[in-house]
C-alpha cells in the first residue's frame, strides 16, 4: 500500500506539473497523448454485472486522477459548511467562497446568524443569488441549531433534513466532509455524468442516490461523490465534454458527444486541468491548482 500511494502522489505531481506548464492534456490521464478511442462494446449490450465493473474501474481510474478531490467549499467548521452548501444552491462553489468570509466575520455562529438583521444578512449573500429566500433559510436553520441542538450542527441525517433549507444532497455533503459519514451527494454534475456513464436512468436525486450506492461500498460514497463532481466541472462538460483529453474515454460510452479532437479538447479544460485557479480562496495543502481570487479581485 505504501508504493502504490507513493506512485499514486508521484502521478499527481507529474499531473499538477503539466497542467502548470500549460500541457493540460497530459495532466488528466494515463492516456493522454494519443486520441481518445471508442468503447468497444455498447452500453445497450451490457449486462448489469458488467455495468458494475466498468463502474467500479471508472472510480478506481479517477482516484488516480483526482487524488486530491475534495469539497470545493472554503470552511473550518460543520456550521460553515452548512451555511455554505444552502448558499451554494442555483450558484457556483467559487462565487460561495467569495462571498462566505465577510459572511462568518458577521455571523460566526448559529446564534448569532438567528439574530441577524435580515436586510444585513441579504446584503451580505447578495451575490450568490436568491439572496433572500436563502437568508430566510439560514435564519431558520440558525434558529433551529440554537433551540433545538445547543448551537451544534447535527450529526445525523434525520435531524439536518429536518432543518430550513437542508435537504438530502446538504445533509449529504454535511455528513460526509464535516462528519466523516459516508453519503452519496447527487448535484447536477453527479446526475448528468452517471446517466451519461449509465450507471443509472433515473432522474430523481433520491433513485438516482439508491441505485448509485448499490453499486458501490459504502466506504467510497463521499470520495466517489467528489471525483464525479471534480471530473464535471473540469473534463466532461455539460454542452461540451473535452473527450478527446479524458483519461476514462476508453470506458464511457458517451464518447464522442463532444471534441474529440485531443489538442481541441485540452483547450476546454478547466480549473488545474487547464492550468488556471480553482474554486477555493482557501484549498487544502494538496491541492496542485491554485487558489481562486477574492470577491472584486478580478
Amino acid at each position: 500500500m505504501g508504493e502504490q500511494g507513493a506512485r499514486s502522489k508521484e502521478k499527481a505531481a507529474k499531473r499538477a506539473t503539466d497542467a502548470e506548464a500549460g500541457n493540460a492534456a497530459a495532466g488528466p490521464g494515463k492516456r493522454s497523448g494519443a486520441p481518445a478511442k471508442r468503447p468497444a462494446k455498447s452500453a445497450k449490450q451490457e449486462s448489469h454485472l458488467a455495468m458494475v465493473r466498468r463502474a467500479r474501474r471508472i472510480n478506481r481510474e479517477l482516484a488516480e486522477v483526482y487524488p486530491y478531490a475534495h469539497p470545493e467549499l472554503d470552511f473550518r467548521n460543520p456550521f460553515e459548511l452548512l451555511v455554505a452548501t444552502v448558499l451554494s444552491a442555483q450558484t457556483t462553489d467559487l462565487r460561495v467562497n467569495q462571498t462566505t468570509p465577510a459572511l462568518f466575520a458577521a455571523y460566526p455562529t448559529p446564534e448569532d446568524m438567528a439574530a441577524a438583521v435580515p436586510e444585513k444578512l441579504e446584503e451580505i449573500i447578495r451575490p450568490t443569488g436568491f439572496f433572500r429566500a436563502k437568508a430566510r433559510s439560514l435564519m431558520g436553520l440558525s434558529a433551529a441549531l440554537r433551540d433545538d441542538f445547543g448551537g451544534e450542527v447535527p450529526g445525523r441525517l434525520a435531524d439536518l433534513v429536518k432543518l430550513p433549507g437542508v435537504g438530502r444532497k446538504t445533509a449529504n455533503v454535511v455528513l460526509g466532509n464535516a462528519f466523516g459519514v459516508p453519503g452519496i451527494t447527487v448535484d447536477t454534475h453527479f446526475g448528468r455524468l452517471v446517466r451519461r456513464w449509465k450507471w443509472t436512468e433515473q432522474e430523481d436525486p433520491e433513485k438516482v442516490e439508491a441505485e448509485i450506492a448499490a453499486i458501490f461500498p459504502k466506504s467510497e460514497w463521499t470520495m466517489l461523490s467528489h471525483r464525479v463532481v471534480f471530473h464535471g466541472r473540469r473534463i466532461c462538460h455539460s454542452r461540451k465534454p473535452a473527450c478527446g483529453a479524458c483519461p476514462i474515454a476508453g470506458l464511457c460510452p458517451a464518447y464522442g458527444e463532444g471534441e474529440t479532437d485531443p489538442e481541441k479538447a485540452k483547450k476546454l479544460l478547466k480549473y488545474e486541468m487547464g492550468g488556471r485557479p480553482g474554486q477555493r480562496l482557501s484549498p487544502p495543502p494538496d491541492y496542485p491548482g491554485s487558489p481562486a481570487p477574492p470577491l472584486g479581485a478580478g
